[in-house]
């Protein structure tokens, strides 16, 4: 049900009897005399009458804009535009989207243009680059890590482990001391083999190095292991090398494939190449989700965005493979992604030098979404990454504890294994709380919705506010959301609110504005609609063009309620004489008086007067010192209900 209609709700005062049948007497007739006033639909009278103010427009737009109704956003929302060009940046996103959504899209793209100009930090802005300040965003993602060299490095190159069964496998082309050693040309370091070393539970330190001697290690490169949870398969990287025979591709060259093996009786055995790979494109970094039915791993073959791209492919029940299936833009750039690694906390860890980095390859992660997209990529920060290449990140998402392999300076050989400790997550944990209460009495509103959109516009989150009125939500650091305030009998509002980029809380608290005026006789109906006073030229009493704005709501609500009465009172302060003040002060409510019923009322159903300075609300009397805003507040007009 929408709630966002703004109503004025007006009820006769009754008095009340002391036995309890007068009590339901008495509320029957409260009920009975409601009468309804629709501020809205008295706006909306107003403005097609032709008066125009500021505020009239942004209520009457976001009165649509908040119930979907976007043709009437786009309406109010234009006519707040050609009135100011330049409103807050809520607006500029408002009108644009309820442009969108009425199928204007060139003048939607017009205003955004315009939005990107002027709030150049606007998270929403389209054209607004994200990685203008990355880094800024490396070095708030750093001094998050504890590293140490992984122990099992030699002067040549050893990068890619994987941990199983409390051994860390990794590659090296470490010199093994065999009379067939070969080197490889491109390197003039020996071909890779996949070896093993013990872990100590307790320091996490890795004991001698032991090259696997199995079918799964050949002359050529073998690296980049991973078992799966039983240990019965394994996938791995290796030259297109198989049964003694060297696959080329159309140039003649030998290119690099995803193998599978299986344990049986101890022994690897039925190794293969998978049934998706080529000879004229490589494959290559295997990762297996955590509940093995995906296979991410990097690649060139047709399709692919840059140098590399990551690649997923289902594991069938069967043991077949589906159809590979490139991650998509968000990770993949013009440039290279490779050595994928997947969590159980739906993360992607990645090593890529197409995103902002420090230089070579550094390591991002991203979470992978329900529809198979990566989101909210981050450098991990100078710990782990440098100037040189930083790649093969893996972790263990309870322990925070892991590896990753670097050239970066100060290292054994040309590539090397290092151990960290995590000590502060990346994503950092903020929570957004608050208190609801009524902006005029303070009360607490419990039961009010809350809805949290990004910065985009499109809904995080929802909650109800508890019994003192708290909410809270979940929230990114460093990220911009709006908060939406929904109660029935209150104007709803929505606040933008800036995460902080460090976890703790954010507080922001909502003061929602009645939107249901309950008054009675003796009440002031101006007050429905902050009508203060009535605004007159210095020393007249002519109605001016501010002036007949209010009033026209004065207008729309006793065409509504042909049998209310009104008594007009018209109020100065007290800096000129007490006769002049009381003389200008009666002309000016006969004024407001002719000009309500020179618009229709009849006359009988007004009375009015001037009180000068009689009656003053502050202590702002002849003689005493005050600023103008105190002498303000004595210059007032009110518009008293006298009968229903």
């Amino acid at each position: 049900m929408k709630n966002y209609t703004l109503l004025c709700l007006i009820i006769l005062n009754i008095f009340y009897g002391y036995s309890q049948q007068s009590k339901v007497n008495s509320g029957d007739k409260k009920y009975d005399g409601y009468a309804y006033v629709d501020a809205i639909k008295t706006y909306e009278r107003v403005a097609e009458k032709g008066y125009k103010s500021e505020d009239l427009f942004k209520k009457l737009g976001n009165s649509y804009y908040f119930n979907s109704e976007f043709e009437g956003a786009a309406k109010w929302y234009g006519e707040l535009f050609a009135m100011n060009p330049s409103p807050e940046a809520e607006y500029f996103y408002r009108y644009a989207q309820s442009l969108k959504s009425t199928g204007q899209l060139a003048k939607a793209d017009k205003v955004l243009n315009e939005f990107n100009t002027k709030y150049k930090n606007d998270s929403r802005g389209k054209l607004y680059k994200e990685d203008v300040n990355y880094l800024d965003q490396i070095k708030l993602n750093s001094g998050r890590y504890k590293i140490e060299d992984a122990g099992i490095n030699s002067k040549y190159s050893d990068y890619g482990s994987f941990v199983y069964d409390n051994k860390i496998y990794f590659a090296s082309a470490r010199d093994t001391g065999n009379f067939s050693q070969r080197k490889h040309k491109w390197t003039g370091e020996y071909f890779t083999n996949i070896y093993n070393a013990d872990i100590d539970a307790e320091s996490g330190s890795s004991t001698k190095v032991n090259k696997i001697k199995t079918a799964i290690n050949t002359k050529f490169h073998e690296s980049s292991p991973a078992f799966t949870k039983d240990g019965k398969t394994v996938y791995f990287t290796r030259n297109n090398f198989i049964d003694g025979k060297k696959g080329k591709d159309d140039n003649k060259v030998t290119l690099i494939k995803i193998y599978k093996a299986t344990l049986e009786n101890g022994k690897w055995t039925n190794i293969a190449a998978l049934p998706f790979t080529s000879d004229n494109f490589s494959t290559a970094h295997p990762a297996l989700s955590p509940d093995e039915k995906t296979l991410y791993f990097a690649s060139d073959m047709p399709g692919t965005i840059g140098q590399s791209d990551i690649y997923k492919v289902s594991i069938n029940s069967n043991g077949g493979y589906g159809t590979p299936e490139n991650l998509g833009k968000t990770i993949n750039t013009e440039g290279k992604e490779t050595f994928p690694y997947v969590t159980s906390e739906n993360e992607i860890y990645f090593a890529s030098d197409g995103h902002p980095g420090l230089g070579g390859l550094d390591v991002f992660v991203g979470q992978l979404q329900d529809n198979g997209t990566v989101s909210d990529i981050q450098n991990l920060g100078a710990d782990i990454n440098s100037p040189n290449d930083d790649f093969a990140y893996i972790i263990d998402p309870a322990t925070r504890r892991g590896y990753f392999s670097s050239n970066k300076a100060g290292g054994h050989g040309s590539d090397d294994i290092y151990k960290f400790l995590e000590t502060r997550r990346l994503k950092c944990i903020q929570e957004l709380t608050g208190v609801i209460t009524d902006a005029e009495s303070g009360i607490i509103l419990p039961g009010t919705k809350l809805t949290l959109y990004d910065s985009q516009q499109v809904v995080v989150s929802t909650t109800i506010s508890n019994a003192e009125g708290k909410y809270s939500f979940a929230v990114e650091c460093g990220k911009s959301y709006n908060v939406r305030a929904v109660k029935t009998d209150y104007a709803t509002k929505e606040v933008m609110v800036n995460i902080g980029k460090v976890s703790g809380k954010t507080d922001l608290p909502i003061a929602l504005d009645k939107i249901i005026c309950k008054v009675a006789i003796g009440d002031d109906l101006g007050k429905c609609f902050g009508i203060k006073m009535i605004y007159f030229d210095l020393d007249k009493s002519n109605i001016r063009v501010e002036a007949a704005l209010d009033l026209e709501k004065i207008l729309d609500v006793l065409n509504q309620n042909p049998t209310m009465k009104l008594d007009i009172r018209s109020h100065t302060d007290s800096r000129a004489t007490h006769q002049y003040n009381e003389a200008l002060s009666d002309r000016r409510a006969k004024s407001t008086i002719a000009w309500l019923i020179k618009n229709g009322v009849a006359k009988n159903r007004l009375t009015g007067k001037g009180y000068g300075e009689t009656q003053l609300v502050n202590k702002c009397s002849d003689g005493v010192p005050c600023t103008e805003e105190e002498h303000q507040m004595n210059r007032r007009s009110e518009f008293i209900i006298v009968g229903l």
